[in-house]
């Protein structure tokens, strides 16, 4: 996966709770380590990142800033009401451009016009992937990380410039949404990492997601990760004896009984990801990580070198 940090973007999307935006940013932060300026960008105004990188110096809650943690990682929040008012001011007269960001009815009509919203948020993601940037004063990052939203929306984000250009055929829209659709279809600059855990549902929503992505934007995964994934503490005749205990079971046997029986489900999944993956995709698995405290700073970048091992 380590080659993957050597593309402009990448793009880590899933069912949400599977942990997208740990994936996220350990892979920020690996990114970082190895020299290279990365941004950490994420969507709708969350702060999901932001939080899991709290331990590494992050964010004091505002949107659309690109704020530097330190160490060549940065991180930016991306409103579309922002992403919008960034776009008119750099493609309008300035009082023009004053007047519509200013406009109550403006605002309406972005909201009421569907998949607008998307395509200004992806705009933005693909401002920050230039290396020459429309933003006054801003430098060139090597990497951009989008945290996708959930699977569904996910793939709302990345078809809304193809589906604009499609739909607009020609001006400054269809052009722009050409340009932008051109990059995230294109394997060599965006890469696309979906991210699961070992269970039932997140595995269906990956191999539907992947079928989705392949047939809307051409694209394929570069990479899934496991995310979670038990160990398996309780080999042969361990899980034989654990087994054999008769009557009325300690708690300590019930639990081990009921861990073991995770781990082999959480093995059973991982196999059939993999089947319906196919050959030839890389399966990358995260170990689960007992921290009662959320992941700080150190265990990211823990997990970012599992991953790019």
């Amino acid at each position: 996966m380590q080659d993957l940090l050597a593309k402009p973007l990448l793009v880590v999307t899933g069912k949400g709770g599977v942990g997208k935006s740990t994936v996220a940013a350990a892979l920020g932060m690996a990114a970082a380590a190895r020299g290279r300026r990365t941004i950490v960008a994420e969507v709708a105004a969350r702060d999901d990142v932001s939080r899991a990188l709290a331990g590494a110096g992050a964010s004091d809650g505002s949107a659309f800033v690109e704020r530097d943690l330190g160490e060549g990682l940065h991180h930016i929040s991306i409103d579309p009401e922002s992403a919008l008012e960034e776009y008119v001011k750099d493609q309008l007269p300035r009082g023009l451009s004053d007047m519509l960001a200013s406009s109550r009815l403006f605002a309406y009509l972005v909201a009421a016009t569907p998949g607008l919203r998307e395509l200004l948020s992806v705009g933005k993601v693909w401002e920050l992937a230039q290396p020459d940037r429309r933003t006054p004063g801003a430098h060139p990052y090597d990497l951009v990380i989008l945290d996708a939203p959930a699977t569904g929306h996910g793939v709302a984000i990345l078809t809304a410039p193809g589906t604009f250009a499609a739909a607009a055929r020609m001006g400054p829209v269809a052009r722009q949404g050409g340009i932008i659709h051109e990059m995230l279809a294109d394997p060599e600059q965006t890469a696309i990492i979906a991210v699961a855990t070992a269970e039932e549902m997140p595995v269906n929503e990956t191999l539907t997601l992947r079928d989705a992505l392949r047939d809307e934007l051409g694209q394929d995964f570069a990479a899934v990760v496991v995310n979670g994934v038990l160990p398996s503490r309780f080999r042969g005749p361990e899980v034989g004896a654990l087994a054999a205990v008769g009557g009325r079971p300690s708690r300590a046997v019930r639990a081990a009984r009921a861990e073991s029986a995770r781990a082999r489900e959480h093995r059973a999944q991982l196999s059939r990801l993999r089947r319906g993956l196919g050959q030839g995709l890389e399966v990358r698995t995260l170990p689960y990580l007992f921290e009662h405290d959320g992941l700080g700073g150190d265990a990211l970048a823990r997990l970012g070198e599992e991953l790019v091992r």
